[in-house]
């Protein structure tokens, strides 16, 4: 975490998370998860203490602190720089907390943006003020550790300790072992439909603090200030881009996860017995708003449980996105985070095997942002520091799917890359209204002997610097970062 600005007046000591309040918060937090564990049917009833503790509060400053938004302000242009250099961050946490006890604070509207999505269309996302976030991020830590315990393994989406790649792993794992049809699905602006009185009866069964279930509400409530400067109210959904709307999302969809997982929770014998009858097993995993079900069985099974899926989510206000729904087989491949799945045939055998390699819209969509990166007007730039750049983008890009079939993927990418910078280094460089030659190029801007681009030091490595690797399963042993001894949790 970075450290706290020196020299503010009323600013809190600059320490580590790793700190005694840190180390209290952690505490508190396993003890909650315990306790959750321990009795599903506990209700929590005095919780609000918690969240305007000033160790809670002040992780959850650090938080939103060491977050790349925390340089965007809400609607009340305030931003941490701001605090940390104004009032300072301890006055900042008083003046919260005191509005917290007293039962007055309110959050505000958050400042509404349209961020573009890969489909061409718009999405909308909420950026809340900074108590309000600093608000959320007390609940989310004394909310998450309750919730974890109740949380089934199939999802994935917005979780400690899981990833993307926990999830592209599992659908490998059960298209490996007979799980073949696959119902591939999403759903419709998620974010935007949950019903709120569905989520807080969700919440209600494990949460009775009336002042913590009324602060989740009023934070649901609170309205977006559309770029217009019009306020709009919010009747449903969960704005994107607030710390608490991915957990209040995972509580609601959790019905979809235990509706399936019901089914699955009978013994291997049964699920043998069902496939013995004609009758099909299936298998969730869900990464937040997208989710998959593989079955084994026939088509006829998997294009059943869409009703099924559906049925489960219009009490929560949702729908299935029906161009993005559909019925698969795992030789025909389906995309999925980014991933494609597909059974091939092994080059040179007879043996078929699940790869998972870069879609091809994600692949596209890197070329897309390496050549904005070498369009011609970037080419006031020096060359070191576009190379340097292209550099970080294409290693950061491969970081994520570097556990796929990925090495002619990453080769494919690196050429693209590699003709850009040249060509880009040709027309930055050219002579009387021509292109300066491939052997200059070669000359001035590659390592002796070679075509390997070195400007001033600044080497072109593309993906070269990020090795391809096979992702180890984990399975639904993958433990909450609340344990005292993770190593040791089953």
């Amino acid at each position: 975490m970075p450290e706290d600005a020196p020299g503010n007046p009323g600013a809190g000591p600059a320490r580590p998370p790793a700190a005694a309040g840190y180390g209290k918060v952690r505490e508190m937090q396993a003890r909650l998860h315990r306790w959750a564990g321990d009795d599903a049917s506990r209700r929590f009833g005095d919780l609000f203490n918690l969240v305007h503790d000033p160790d809670f509060l002040a992780e959850a400053w650090w938080r939103v602190r060491s977050n790349a938004g925390s340089r965007t302000p809400g609607i009340d242009e305030a931003t941490v720089a701001g605090i940390e250099t104004g009032i300072g961050v301890g006055v900042f946490l008083d003046q919260v907390r005191d509005l917290l006890k007293s039962g007055e604070f309110r959050p505000v509207p958050v400042r509404q943006v349209m961020i573009p999505k890969a489909s061409g269309k718009l999405r909308k996302l909420g950026i809340p003020t900074i108590a309000d976030r600093v608000v959320q991020a007390a609940l989310k830590l004394v909310l998450e550790p309750i919730f974890e315990a109740d949380f089934a393994p199939c999802s994935y989406g917005f979780r400690p300790n899981r990833r993307a790649h926990d999830a592209i792993a599992e659908i490998q794992f059960y298209a490996t072992h007979g799980y073949e049809w696959v119902l591939e699905a999403d759903i419709r602006a998620c974010f935007d439909e949950i019903d709120h009185v569905s989520l807080m009866d969700r919440f209600r069964a494990r949460i009775t603090d009336k002042r913590v279930c009324a602060l989740v509400k009023a934070f649901l409530k609170a309205g977006v200030m559309t770029a217009a400067g019009h306020r709009e109210e919010t009747l449903t959904g969960t704005p994107q881009g607030g710390i608490l709307s991915p957990l209040l999302a995972n509580i609601a969809l959790s019905a979809l996860d235990e509706h399936f997982m019901r089914q699955w929770q009978a013994d291997q014998w049964q699920r043998r017995k069902r496939k013995m009858q004609g009758l099909g097993n299936w298998r969730l995993i869900r990464y937040a708003d997208d989710f998959v079900v593989m079955v084994s069985g026939e088509r006829r099974h998997a294009e059943a449980l869409r009703a099924e899926a559906a049925a489960v989510l219009a009490p929560l206000g949702l729908r299935l996105a029906e161009e993005k729904t559909r019925t698969v087989h795992i030789d025909e491949g389906f995309d999925f985070l980014g991933f494609t799945i597909r059974r091939m045939r092994k080059r040179g055998t007879q043996k078929r095997y699940v790869y998972t390699v870069p879609s091809k819209a994600a692949v596209q969509a890197a070329r897309k942002k390496v050549s904005a990166r070498t369009y011609r007007s970037t080419r006031n730039q020096d060359p070191a520091s576009l190379i340097a750049g292209i550099n970080r983008f294409l290693a950061g890009w491969a970081g994520y799917y570097r556990h796929g079939v990925s090495s002619a993927v990453f080769a494919a990418l690196d050429r693209h890359a590699w003709f850009q910078i040249v060509r880009w280094l040709r027309h930055k460089h050219h002579r009387r209204r021509s292109r300066i030659g491939m052997p200059e190029i070669r000359r001035r801007f590659c390592l002796p002997g070679t075509w390997k681009l070195d400007v001033n030091g600044v080497r072109f490595t593309g993906t070269t610097t990020v090795p391809v690797t096979r992702y180890r399963y984990r399975g639904s042993t993958i433990p909450a970062p609340f344990t005292p001894q993770p190593q040791a949790a089953s």
